[in-house]
């Protein structure tokens, strides 16, 4: 007798003991791929975020930049609200805002590495005021970028096309516009403790 219960086994052997834990543990495992299952696709709609806020940034931009340089360069510039804001066409070498233009080459190079930065730090991005943040930080820097290309004196040495003139200010393009608002909105995101990857840390 004691010989056929060893081989069927009781349920107070170890084997039958073992067999209810693992089904505790199997479905632990199945709620937790259930759980970070969502983690992917959100993480990809995050992305498509950063990556339209970019797209419409720049786009935005660089029509913006044609416009300019069909209707308004070489001709007087157009007066918005009196002599506070205005509308003239220049050419800017250096960086947002005018400053550096002895440093076109140095300024190309850093765009040309925000965007590097930016595309990496994507792969880990699952918040959506980050992803709309680094969407404007990327759309200003293709903007401004793409000018440094193409424009004229040469290839990443090319003149910023700026229009948008306030008084007692530097003149400026919707490009800068886009870097300072992504800027502004990083900063208040690492003071309230807000990482890319959606985490929340209190210093």
């Amino acid at each position: 007798m004691a010989e056929a219960e060893r081989i069927i086994g009781t349920p107070d052997t170890p084997d039958a003991a073992g067999d209810g834990q693992e089904r505790p543990d199997a479905e632990q495992e199945q709620g937790q791929e259930q759980e970070q299952a969502p983690e992917r696709p959100r993480g990809k709609r995050r992305v498509a975020v950063l990556f339209a806020v970019a797209l419409f940034a720049y786009l935005l931009d660089l029509g913006s930049k044609m416009l300019v340089v069909a209707k308004l360069e070489h001709h007087e510039p157009i007066e918005i609200i009196g002599d506070w804001l205005r509308f003239a066409a220049i050419r800017n070498a250096g960086a947002a805002f005018g400053f550096g233009e002895a440093f076109t080459i140095i300024f190309t190079v850093i765009a040309a590495a925000v965007i590097v930065v930016i595309a990496r730090l994507a792969r880990k991005l699952h918040s959506l005021p980050w992803a709309i943040a680094l969407g404007l930080l990327l759309g200003g820097a293709l903007g401004n970028l793409t000018d440094r290309i193409f424009r004229a004196p040469g290839v990443f040495e090319g003149a910023v096309v700026d229009f948008i003139a306030p008084k007692h200010f530097a003149v400026f393009n919707l490009a800068d516009s886009a870097i300072v608002c992504g800027g502004i909105l990083i900063v208040i995101l690492s003071f309230r403790g807000l990482d890319p990857d959606g985490t929340v840390h209190k210093d």
